[in-house]
């Protein structure tokens, strides 16, 4: 076999989730799980990252077609959208806070609101219930039945039905019962940990104990059998050690196959695409350290407001910011060192943006 080297373990990380772009379906049950994020600078995280593994995505395909999709909006190691399957593995979710009792009957009685109403959109439940204002995470101020509603959906008493003009409207479910035995506990919290590595491999040691330890959000009630699960996974798993980092990946692949080829598209990618969400990796793998600077003041800023990194080939060679004024695109660009030149790179890039452009024309 091979050797396992940086450069194969690079190809081997771009090529493993940039697949041959299929159906919407299929290619969220590919990546197992499409962060989002409500910043639309051009468009939102969950629609850049599915726009480069779906055939003819459009911005807005997700959110349009998510009441017909065997898809949910809810929590694994952050929040984003995840084949409905996979809920079992978390559900019924016992949140590390417990509610007062106060909460819990405010609960209740929201729940058999809409349980007798049907779907309801946050604006409803206010208006019936008249829960006032509360501070945030942020320290501000925020809707406290929108607060309730999301610790419902949390809890696994609500799911979101659908979005209207971006808000979440909620109906109630009801999760079947888990297997709660030791050996049915063990069970999904390995499920878990082989869904993220999958997901984000390959995974230097402390990205992979970083990334388990970001399970507890959406498995909080799993946190002892995960930490077992964790240290099984580092048998089984496959490893190299290059330059002092150990790295882990399934044991069923192979990083120095020569399947991993690097193709010549070139691909502005979400801040939170699966190539670049581990920042650790992101160094180690290009040399240069990516930040995303959204909440940075504007006078610190190094990359932009929403900076999408630039792959060509195996290589993130720099960023975009990306902005449209009067139906056109804007970009503005970045690089980590020498921009490259040459028709090869002109090319590719001109590419991207008529690809850009034309996703960000919703249908």
């Amino acid at each position: 076999m091979p050797e396992t080297t940086l450069d194969a373990l690079r190809r081997y990380a771009v090529a493993r989730t940039l697949f041959t772009p299929t159906t919407l379906p299929r290619a969220i049950q590919r990546l197992g799980f499409v962060q989002a994020d409500p910043i639309r600078a051009p468009a939102r995280a969950q629609d850049l990252t599915l726009r480069h593994r779906v055939k003819d995505y459009r911005v807005g395909d997700l959110e349009n077609r998510y009441t017909r999709l065997a898809v949910e909006e809810d929590c694994l190691v952050n929040y984003g959208f995840l084949p409905r399957e996979h809920l079992a593995l978390m559900h019924p979710r016992e949140a590390g806070r417990a509610w007062d009792a106060e909460t819990r009957r405010k609960a209740a009685d929201v729940l058999a609101f809409v349980r007798e109403r049907g779907p309801v959109h946050p604006r409803e439940v206010e208006q019936h219930f008249a829960h006032g204002r509360m501070k945030n995470y942020w320290g501000g101020s925020s809707n406290a039945s929108t607060h309730l509603l999301d610790g419902m959906h949390y809890r696994g008493m609500l799911r979101v039905k659908r979005r209207d003009s971006g808000t979440r409207v909620y109906e109630a479910v009801t999760h079947p019962p888990a297997d709660d035995s030791p050996a049915g506990r063990a069970q999904r919290a390995a499920a878990l940990i082989d869904l993220v590595v999958r997901k984000y491999a390959p995974l230097p040691a402390a990205s992979l104990t970083y990334l388990v330890r970001l399970l507890g959000y959406g498995a909080p009630h799993l946190s002892v059998q995960v930490q077992a699960a964790l240290r099984l996974a580092r048998e089984q798993l496959a490893s190299c050690r290059i330059d002092g980092t150990t790295w882990y990946w399934p044991a069923d692949d192979n990083p120095a196959s020569r399947r991993h080829a690097p193709d010549e598209q070139l691909r502005l990618l979400a801040p939170f695409d699966p190539v670049v969400w581990d920042r650790r990796r992101f160094e180690l793998l290009w040399g240069w350290a990516y930040k995303f600077e959204a909440y940075t003041p504007a006078s610190k800023r190094k990359f932009g407001y929403y900076a999408l990194p630039m792959l060509w080939h195996e290589r993130v060679i720099g960023w975009a910011n990306v902005s449209a004024r009067d139906g056109r695109l804007q970009p503005a660009f970045g690089y980590a060192g020498t921009p490259p030149t040459g028709a090869a790179f002109r090319a590719a890039l001109d590419e991207e943006m008529q690809r850009m452009a034309q996703f960000l024309a919703a249908r």
